[in-house]
């Protein structure tokens, strides 16, 4: 009978005892980065806080926070605890907004962040008779080969597809009986599309799994990829800053679980900073707890969302956390209301006449911003007429105020205009 869990020691261990491990293990990082890292010893000292002033879990409250400038700031390796001897791998974000962010690895970094991958990849049915085709990129970018160490460890057979090429992508589905795939979201929905369109049964395939991470998704969009692709539809939540994919996971019962022996969660309220409790909603805040060439204290992923620490039938004892929310860094205020792209997201999803593709555009009305949300449209309501298209955008663009309590003009928009994906999603295009 093959095992429930990858690392049963830390998946149901107990609270008291998790509690004991992070506690030790966060006393010796904080001493470790003030030891080694200038830039951490001056914020502790600038606080007025010494590695010794923790003694308990909440003691973490009192020492500051790092954000993503101090990444920018510190570049390539100045928040680098270890000498590059030391460093075996150096992963990035992609800095779209300026200079990367760096992520330096030790060996045992590496065997950790391994770890964590398969341990989420075991949750998610992948055992070592699965075939897993992994189409996340490979590169600087965390996911592809976060997403293949996980799978080597587990020991199954991977077919490293890379992003990209998808009707290549479905001819490796069919030819080598793919039972799991790794990709984003959006590009798996790219795929069945694409399948959709080739006349291929790509629900009824050899597809079991699918493994996405990278970008925010609704609940919605993940019903959507299981109808149409035949598959279970599984997370995986992580950050550059942090490890990269692994710092979180989902089960069979779609509970996110944390790492939380190797990522120490808090939530705080984003505008005050202070710390909040479990089923609080609020900003995502990771510590890293064993990490040794990078590790992040406090830091504020901008990613908001909520801790809960109850049962899941799985058996897991792991704290969770909710689907992220949005960003506060992506959060667009319309009309004195807060809005996600998320939200938009969710409301699209509910009709079944439009494809899961949208884009959300920014725009200056005056002194005040607004927002249109491009769409396209399933072939058989262009095929019915314009008449058609304008009552569904009519209809779409009625329940979004409905639910987020704002006007939001919808434009169905021609088959194909909206950009297909292999990576994120860019979902708010900026017009102001």
């Amino acid at each position: 009978m093959s095992k429930k869990f990858w690392d049963e020691k830390f998946e149901i261990m107990n609270d008291g005892q998790m509690k004991a491990f992070q506690r030790d293990k966060l006393e010796e990082t904080l001493k470790w980065v003030y030891e080694r890292i200038p830039f951490y010893k001056k914020a502790f000292d600038d606080k007025g806080v010494k590695p010794s002033d923790f003694q308990k879990l909440e003691d973490l409250a009192k020492f500051p926070f790092t954000v993503k400038t101090d990444l920018r700031d510190n570049y390539p390796f100045g928040l680098c605890a270890v000498p590059m001897s030391d460093v075996v791998r150096i992963h990035a974000s992609s800095g779209t907004t300026g200079k990367p962010i760096t992520g330096p690895y030790t060996a045992d970094d590496l065997d950790q962040w391994t770890e964590c991958m398969a341990r989420g990849l075991w949750a998610q049915e992948v055992r070592p008779d699965t075939v897993l085709q992994n189409a996340y990129g490979m590169g600087l970018f965390t996911g592809g080969l976060g997403f293949l160490q996980g799978a080597m460890r587990i020991g199954c057979a991977i077919v490293p597809s890379g992003a990209g090429m998808t009707e290549r992508q479905i001819m490796l589905i069919q030819d080598f009986g793919t039972q799991a795939l790794c990709c984003t979201p959006s590009y798996c929905m790219t795929i069945i599309e694409k399948a959709e369109k080739m006349g291929i049964d790509i629900q009824n395939s050899t597809l079991k799994t699918g493994h996405f991470g990278a970008e925010p998704w609704s609940v919605e969009m993940r019903s959507d990829i299981e109808r149409r692709g035949g598959m279970h539809a599984y997370e995986h939540y992580g950050l550059t800053e942090l490890m990269g994919p692994g710092v979180s996971f989902t089960c069979e019962y779609y509970k996110i679980h944390i790492n939380e022996d190797h990522v120490y969660p808090e939530i705080v309220d984003p505008a005050t900073l202070e710390p909040l409790g479990l089923e609080e909603e609020g900003e995502l805040v990771f510590t890293a707890v064993q990490r040794r060439a990078m590790p992040m204290i406090r830091y504020r992923t901008r990613d908001i969302c909520t801790l809960r620490r109850e049962k899941c039938e799985c058996g897991r004892t792991l704290i969770t956390m909710d689907k992220i929310l949005g960003r506060s860094d992506d959060m667009m205020i319309i009309s004195g209301v807060n809005v996600f792209p998320s939200q938009v997201e969710s409301v699209l999803m509910e009709f079944e006449e439009v494809e899961p593709l949208y884009q959300i555009r920014l725009k200056k009305k005056g002194y005040m911003d607004h927002i249109e949300v491009d769409t396209e449209a399933r072939k058989e309501i262009y095929d019915a007429g314009r008449e058609k298209i304008d009552e569904l955008a009519k209809r779409i663009s009625s329940r979004i105020q409905q639910v987020i309590g704002i006007n939001v003009p919808v434009n169905i928009v021609p088959q194909e205009t909206i950009e297909r994906s292999i990576g994120k999603a860019k979902r708010i295009i900026d017009e102001r």
